[in-house]
């Protein structure tokens, strides 16, 4: 409680005027003559705010009462709207508005409100050396009393929302306090009153359905109650914001223009309310058209441990410039360490010549609110830290984060793959983390979230346990889904369905099971389904666009299905049964890939708001081991078409039957560098090429083109003996890459002998087994030298050999035959008496029937090439 007012307490009126809170600090300045200069500061600073508040909220004349005990200030503000209580904000350290009231909670000593008899009054006291303020004790304003009509808001990001509801309340305030802007903007006052009410009504309502929500970490889905008479006040606003944009574009006024997204997602808004206060239908923001720069599923606030996570280089930078987050990635890429990258300018990346230009067009589209690279890959040269530049595509996106400040994050790419430097270390990686501290969710969330039992989280904690295991268990995609489904099932649902998102925007159902294992699940239903237009509506659609998770408790029938794709979610229900439902979005990197869905049958126990945020933790983890698990399947399937690319055709050459396979590894996401090749000299000679590039990775794949080609051109160049081929390839193998290694046997056919003359050589590779037709079998040891890469100077052996007609002359990579704890002449031995079985089988059936006995459950990738002499006919 405040002390009363002590009689004689000097007063002063003021009008509802931008100049009376100048004239309020003056006041209270004289007032307090001989308290602590301290007190008397902090006196001024929050009388200005208040009356600051009072000019554009209230509007009436304000009443300044001031008086002393001590040293202590003691400051009364009074108005004349007892109805309009105060709208306190959340402490955004972005924010350009709203921190009057948050200033009081800070430094008063006691503060509070009174309302009544025709008056509002907020006061404050200062005590010199007071302890620590108590908590805020404002009356916050309720919405309208009158008759209402709730408005249904889908899909809000809130962190779009409160970056949105900043932006337009600074340029609300500048367009009041500033009577010369209403001259250079042409905003009628009266618009622009109504427009300052309305918005206070937008703020206060929307406060107030958060208030009521369990949200997940990226969107909600209100229902907002709003004045049934707001709709005129609502269009007035739009146009009123409009009008300042313009304004501020051109200069007229010192705030800011809505940055594209913004202004997308605050037509959005008031679209909805005055639409549907109308009697329209609600569209969730998932399902308009987006401003160029906005993609629907970017919907979660900014978080810098995304960036640090991403292997996509990353850097993010703030509105002055200034680079807050950037990973290894990118670190690597541009030759620096991430944690010295923090702080400095964009500028440091750029090329000189390129800065004036960046900074230019950074500046325009921080004052125009327009852009022309938002969205779009951009070529351009980055600097490295040594000063070379490395060509790159730019994408620049903006994000919002929680505390409201817009965050421009940037994806490079390049074509070059520069050498990976060791990861930082891991204290180092905190570094990249944006100052102040990480923002937190807004209070309203926060309060919400509370609500949650804590007595569950054992339970929870479990069920995540078993669902990671899940994830772990397998590297194959399709299994790793099922045995999350049936811990699902058995843990939180009786049943659900999971299903991804091809390239061509059609939904896959990979699984959909129930608890019970013996319910029959048809086949139709696991069809693909398009996710159709833009317009589709309800869950599932909204959904796959970055909303959720959704918690439906009144499911609807098949015939009411707005698409689809909640059709045949629908009809599953109905066969299936279900009282209760979450639909949740497989997400990361920031885009949707996948939907996961949830059905309890029973109308006991339904989900409840309360399991929406352990659900949206819950699937976010399954998220990322599904991501993971795509992005293995997405290198492994890439490396295995560039090499599949990069394997011949075999030549057909007379009296002479050549067969070859290529099989990956089945286990891991490792891909070799093992190749083959066969071709024809100019001179007739026949080649037979098999080799292996040390490294079981994608640059392994890439790395194995390189001998490939070079010995091509010095067999065709030289046609030398196969020992002196061998010797070429290794110098040029020092000399253009000297820091790789290869085994490699090359083999020779001379056209001007019979067609079983074979000569050849070996450098460090495994010796091609001869199975004659009879069944006996040898390896062809013979010419015999170091690996490629070893030491060039080095003579290298060629061998003779004669190949019997009939027989089969096999080389292969080791991948054929080693295994964990066999030694490699067991193996070998074992090879042998395998194909001494299969010597009279046709050359393709021999080759494949070898990969049937070798090849099950390879953990290295295995290349063949047979070849067998046919005599003339």
């Amino acid at each position: 409680m405040s002390s009363p007012s002590p009689p004689g307490a000097p007063s002063r009126r003021l009008p509802p005027a931008p100049e009376s809170a100048a004239a309020a600090r003056r006041f209270v300045r004289s007032v307090l003559d001989g308290v602590p200069p301290d007190t008397v500061d902090t006196a001024e600073l929050l009388v200005g705010e208040l009356v600051t508040n009072a000019v554009i909220h209230a509007r009436t004349e304000t009443e300044v009462r001031a008086w002393t005990v001590g040293d202590q200030a003691h400051v009364r503000v009074s108005d004349h709207r007892p109805e309009r209580g105060l709208v306190p904000h959340d402490r955004h350290p972005y924010a350009c508005t709203g921190r009057g009231l948050a200033l009081v909670e800070e430094l008063a000593t006691h503060h509070g409100v009174h309302s009544g008899q025709g008056r509002k009054t907020v006061w404050f006291e200062v005590w010199p050396e007071a302890p620590a303020p108590p908590a805020s004790v404002w009356e916050i304003v309720k919405p309208s009393s009158g008759r209402t009509l709730s408005v249904t808001l889908n899909d809000v990001p809130y962190a779009l929302y409160w970056a949105a509801q900043q932006q337009w309340e600074g340029l609300l305030r500048e367009l009041l306090l500033a009577a010369s802007t209403i001259d250079r903007t042409g905003v009628r006052p009266e618009d622009l009153l109504v427009a300052q009410d309305t918005s206070n009504m937008i703020c206060a309502c929307m406060a107030a359905a958060v208030e009521q929500e369990t949200p997940d970490t990226s969107t909600l889905s209100l229902l907002v109650a709003f004045a049934a008479d707001a709709a005129p006040g609502v269009a007035a606003l739009r146009r009123v914001l409009d009008e300042a944009d313009a304004a501020a574009q051109q200069g007229a006024l010192l705030a800011l223009p809505a940055l594209p997204q913004i202004r997308a997602f605050r037509h959005w808004l008031l679209d909805q309310i005055a639409g549907q206060l109308a009697g329209g239908e609600p569209t969730a923001w998932t399902q308009v058209p987006q401003a160029p720069s906005t993609t629907p599923t970017d919907m979660a606030p900014w978080d810098a441990s995304e960036v640090e996570a991403s292997d996509v280089p990353t850097v993010a930078a703030d509105d002055r410039n200034r680079i807050i987050a950037v990973n290894n990635s990118a670190a690597n890429l541009l030759g620096w360490h991430p944690q010295d990258l923090v702080g400095r300018r964009l500028t440091a990346l750029i090329p000189e010549h390129l800065r004036t230009r960046h900074v230019a067009a950074f500046s325009s589209l921080l004052l125009t609110g327009e852009s022309r690279i938002l969205g779009r890959s951009i070529p351009v040269p980055a600097l490295h830290r040594d000063g070379r530049t490395i060509p790159v595509r730019l994408s620049v996106q903006t994000q919002e984060a929680v505390d409201g400040r817009t965050v421009f994050v940037a994806h490079l790419t390049t074509t070059t793959v520069p050498p990976v430097p060791p990861r930082a270390p891991q204290d180092d990686r905190y570094a990249t983390r944006p100052s102040p501290n990480p923002a937190q969710l807004p209070t309203t969330l926060r309060k919400a979230k509370a609500v949650i039992p804590e007595k569950t989280a054992p339970e929870w904690l479990s069920l995540f346990a078993d669902t990671g295991r899940a994830l772990t268990s397998t590297l194959d995609l399709d299994e790793r889904l099922r045995r999350v489904c049936h811990v699902l099932t058995r843990r939180l649902a009786d049943w659900c369905t999971v299903g991804l998102l091809d390239e061509h925007g059609q939904v896959e159902w990979l699984h959909i099971v129930h608890r019970d294992p013996r319910v029959r699940i048809s086949d139709v239903h696991l069809d693909r389904l398009s996710l159709a237009s833009r317009s589709a509506r309800g869950p599932l659609p909204r959904v796959l666009r970055g909303a959720g998770p959704l918690l439906i408790t009144d499911i609807p029938s098949v015939g009411q299905a707005r698409s689809p794709l909640d059709a045949r979610l629908l009809e599953l229900t109905e066969q299936l049964g279900g009282s209760s439902a979450v639909i949740a979005p497989l997400r990361a990197q920031r885009k949707v890939f996948g939907v996961l869905s949830l059905v309890r049958a029973q109308d006991e126990h339904p989900f409840v708001k309360e399991d929406v945020p352990l659900i949206a933790d819950l699937v976010r983890g399954i998220a990322l081991g599904v991501d993971n698990a795509l992005l293995h399947q997405y290198t492994h399937s890439n490396a295995e078409h560039l090499q599949r690319a990069l394997l011949p055709e075999l030549p057909r050459v007379e009296h002479l039957e050549l067969t070859a396979r290529y099989i990956p590894s089945s286990t891991t996401a490792e891909i070799g560098g093992d190749w083959y090749d066969a071709f024809v000299l100019p001179n007739g000679d026949t080649v037979l090429v098999i080799g292996d590039v040390t490294g079981h990775d994608l640059q392994a794949a890439v790395s194995m083109s390189t001998p490939r080609s070079m010995l091509r051109g010095i067999a065709v160049d030289r046609q030398e003996p196969p020992g002196d081929v061998l010797r070429r390839l290794d110098l040029a193998s020092h000399t253009l890459s000297p820091q790789s290694t290869a085994t490699c046997a090359y083999a020779l056919l001379r056209s001007s002998s019979d067609p079983g003359d074979l000569h050849h050589s070996s450098a460090g590779h495994l010796p091609p087994l001869l199975t004659t037709r009879e069944g006996d079998t040898r390896y062809l040891d013979a010419g015999r030298g170091l690996l490629i890469g070893m030491d060039p100077d080095l003579p290298r052996p060629s061998a003779h050999d004669r190949l019997p007609p009939g027989s089969t002359l096999l080389f292969f990579t080791d991948g054929l035959i080693e295994r964990r704890g066999e030694s490699l002449d067991d193996a070998m031995a074992r090879l042998r008496r395998y194909t001494a079985g299969q010597a009279r089988k046709p050359l393709d059936v021999f080759c494949d029937e070898l990969i049937i006995e070798f090849g099950t459950d390879n953990t290295d990738d295995i290349a063949l090439l047979a070849l067998r002499p046919t005599p003339p006919t």
